[in-house]
Formats: C-alpha cells, sequence, structure tokens
C-alpha cells in the first residue's frame, strides 16, 4: 500500500514484478492469525504443519501479482529489468497533465 500512495484510488499508474506479493499483511502471519481456530483444532503437529503449508500456498497464490492484476487495478506486470523504463514513461505522462 506504501507504494501505491496508500490506495488503488487514484493512481497514474501501478506496476508490479511478477514476483510481487500482495496482502494486507505477512502471508504466514496472516494464515496464523486467520485461520487459528483450524490450526488449533488440527490434532498433531505434523497434520498441524501440513495444513499451515497448504493454507500459506493457498495466499501466495491468491496474493501473487498476476492474480491481484486479473482483479484489480494494478497496471502491469513486468520484468524488472524494464522498471526504469517504466517509471519515466509514468513519471513523463504526469507532466503533461500538470
Amino acid at each position: 500500500m506504501a507504494m501505491v500512495g496508500g490506495g488503488f484510488a487514484q493512481p497514474v499508474f501501478t506496476a508490479a514484478w511478477s514476483n510481487g506479493e500482495f496482502g494486507a499483511m505477512g502471508l504466514e502471519g496472516a494464515v496464523k492469525l486467520g485461520f487459528k481456530k483450524e490450526l488449533d483444532e488440527t490434532p498433531d503437529k505434523k497434520s498441524r504443519d501440513a495444513l499451515f503449508d497448504e493454507l500459506v500456498s493457498r495466499m501466495y497464490e491468491a496474493g501473487s501479482a498476476f492474480e491481484v492484476a486479473s482483479k484489480l487495478e494494478i497496471a502491469a506486470v513486468i520484468d524488472p529489468a524494464d522498471t526504469r523504463d517504466l517509471v519515466i514513461s509514468a513519471l513523463n505522462s504526469t507532466n503533461k497533465n500538470c
């Protein structure tokens, strides 16, 4: 959220690298808090660890840059090598509106 100025409401342009991850907090922490009941109800450590790993994996899939771009206002998922050119282009486009 910091990188998009606190929200997706009025950005000039938003982009993410292909390895970008989106979530309200660290995904492992989100699983520990959001699925605490399910994890606590799992009887043994091995099963609990397997459930935790599965839930974290699902969170990473749901929070991937490509998944988020398909549902939210991420304009592009880019190759990191293209970052400089993209930032320059985005900044140049804002000058036209001033």
